[in-house]
């Protein structure tokens, strides 16, 4: 499992040479989208099985949006099975990157009033929509020893795509080594929540488990700080952050962590919000402390 060393700008590997990867599937209806040139090359592939792994969507997936399609179109390790788009945006993404279409790739040309009816009701698809296969699950066990000291986000009960899905974004910009739900009471994959990610959805290892506890007592004895952020902590950020690897952990919006996880965190921090205001958005708070972790690593360089 492949995962953003720490200093990588985010989505770094827009700027490179991309390799979209060829597909299985027979196709006979695929039509010319895009010239020859060099292939689009996506990260290293994500692992699959063992300890902590959980299934967040069956079936197929449909993503949509830009930076979401080509993202999943990079990845090594995301089997497409039908593109649509419109000429122009299908031209414009492979025109960027020098590169072509695998295939074996089926490709439907549409307008955008019917890529619309494709897609969930007002979304903003930029005339791309892909059909894909979700992505393998990733082991929590292989997740920290692929880890190598970089931050961890845990979510506990955090349910809204968009909001996790911007989380998946800020984990992408700061370098996480992958975010950890639970296979229940998280949302699946899905359109809504990969174009919120921007693309972050195919870059961040995403691990599910089945007990949020007991994945913080592995990330304990993986030498890891666990830091829950709650409006009523006694610490304050960013003077919470400890030496050494750190695992952040927020609840859902109202609710805020459970009173066990809360129990397996070695701290509870505060954001130094104004009273002006009672609460942060998750996502919006999730973004804040990890610029704050992110500091403190660079400070301590």
């Amino acid at each position: 499992m492949g995962g953003l060393a720490k200093g990588d700008a985010v989505f770094d590997f827009y700027a490179q040479v991309f390799v979209m990867p060829r597909h299985d599937d027979d196709q006979d209806n695929r039509r010319d989208a895009g010239k020859k040139g060099r292939s689009l090359r996506g990260r290293a592939g994500r692992n699959q099985g063992g300890r902590g792994s959980g299934r967040g969507s069956t079936g197929t997936v449909r993503l949509w949006g830009r930076h979401a399609v080509e993202a999943a179109l990079t990845n090594p390790n995301r089997t497409a099975k039908k593109l649509w788009g419109t000429r122009e945006a299908i031209q414009e993404m492979l025109d960027d990157h020098d590169a072509e279409l695998p295939r074996d790739l089926p490709v439907e040309y549409a307008q955008a009033v019917d890529l619309a009816r494709l897609v969930a009701r007002d979304a903003p698809h930029q005339g791309l929509v892909l059909e894909c296969l979700p992505l393998d699950d990733v082991a929590l066990d292989e997740a920290l020893e692929e880890a190598e000291g970089r931050t961890l986000v845990l979510l506990d009960q955090v349910t809204d795509p968009h909001n996790v899905g911007a989380i998946l974004r800020s984990c992408a910009a700061f370098g996480v080594a992958a975010l950890i739900t639970q296979d229940r009471h998280a949302p699946p994959e899905s359109g809504t929540l990969a174009k919120s990610a921007s693309g972050a959805l195919e870059v961040v290892p995403w691990v599910r488990v089945v007990n949020l506890a007991r994945a913080l007592e592995s990330i304990a004895e993986a030498g890891y700080w666990r830091i829950g952020l709650d409006g009523e902590g006694k610490s304050e950020f960013p003077h919470a952050l400890p030496a050494g690897p750190v695992a952040l952990v927020l609840g859902a919006e109202g609710e805020g962590m459970r009173h066990n996880v809360m129990q397996h965190c070695d701290a509870i921090a505060r954001l130094p919000i104004s009273g002006a205001i009672e609460s942060l958005n998750v996502s919006n708070a999730a973004a804040i402390a990890l610029y704050a972790a992110a500091t403190r690593e660079t400070v301590e360089d």
